[in-house]
């Protein structure tokens, strides 16, 4: 299969490169600021508990990631990609699709589980850059919340509600996710400016998608018919995982 190969400075990509370095400083900027004031961050290097969890971008995101990919790694995304179709049209409901995710389809394939490093760490896509645990790695495993009893859970909300940051309800911090909205912005922008549609779904599908030659010319031709029959020729449609809008 012929690999597309966007330009590093294309116009869909380029914009939300620049998103990504300008959330970049400004995250360091409100992180700095926070420890300042006692805060506390618990993400850093070697921390991957979040990596099994489903990942919604934008195809714009996700050309930036085929692009940077190697051959091997692009056979195992498109693994996982065709894992995650599988679950999507067998769950019974958005709570068990996430369960299975992290259970069954598991860790991304770009994450080296000896080091609990992203091998493809300046090419990730935003909600891999935006979230940010105020509590230890432990909370953010899956299974950690089933496994509280009742008491457990009313404590943990109870400490949620008293840590700065949070949205009160869950550990994630909060203004860190809010200071990435311009890079969807910039997402979709772009999409809409260079090709008249958008597209978003599940990262590992729109990766693998990405690099289809004939799904990306219909895409920048504007044909999202014929962008989704390319996409369900492949197995890889499911309008869960692929919306073109």
């Amino acid at each position: 299969m012929t690999r597309a190969a966007p330009a590093p400075t294309d116009p869909v990509t380029a914009p939300v490169q620049r998103a990504y370095d300008r959330y970049g400083r400004q995250a360091d900027k409100w992180q700095a600021g926070y420890r300042a004031r006692g805060g506390k961050i618990f993400c850093g290097a070697g921390c991957f508990q979040c990596c099994n969890m489903p990942i919604r971008v934008s195809l714009a995101e996700a050309i930036i990631t085929a692009r940077a990919i190697d051959g091997a790694q692009a056979v195992a995304v498109e693994a996982h990609a065709r894992a995650a179709l599988k679950n999507a049209r067998t769950a019974r409901d958005d709570a068990q699709y996430v369960q299975r995710h992290r259970q069954e389809v598991g860790f991304c394939p770009l994450l080296d589980r000896e080091n609990g490093a992203c091998t493809q760490y300046e090419a990730r896509p935003t909600r891999c850059r935006d979230t940010f645990s105020a509590f230890p790695a432990h909370y953010c495993a899956e299974g950690t919340w089933e496994a509280m009893n009742a008491r457990e859970k009313r404590e943990y909300h109870r400490e949620v509600a008293r840590t700065p940051g949070t949205d009160g309800e869950w550990h994630f911090i909060a203004p860190l996710e809010h200071l990435s909205e311009p890079v969807w912005v910039a997402a979709s922008k772009s999409m809409r400016a260079a090709w008249g549609l958008e597209v978003w779904g599940d990262f590992w599908l729109l990766t693998t998608l990405a690099a289809d030659a004939g799904f990306m010319a219909r895409v920048q031709r504007g044909d999202g018919r014929g962008a989704w029959q390319v996409a369900s020729g492949r197995g890889l449609a499911h309008r869960e995982l692929l919306q073109i809008e």
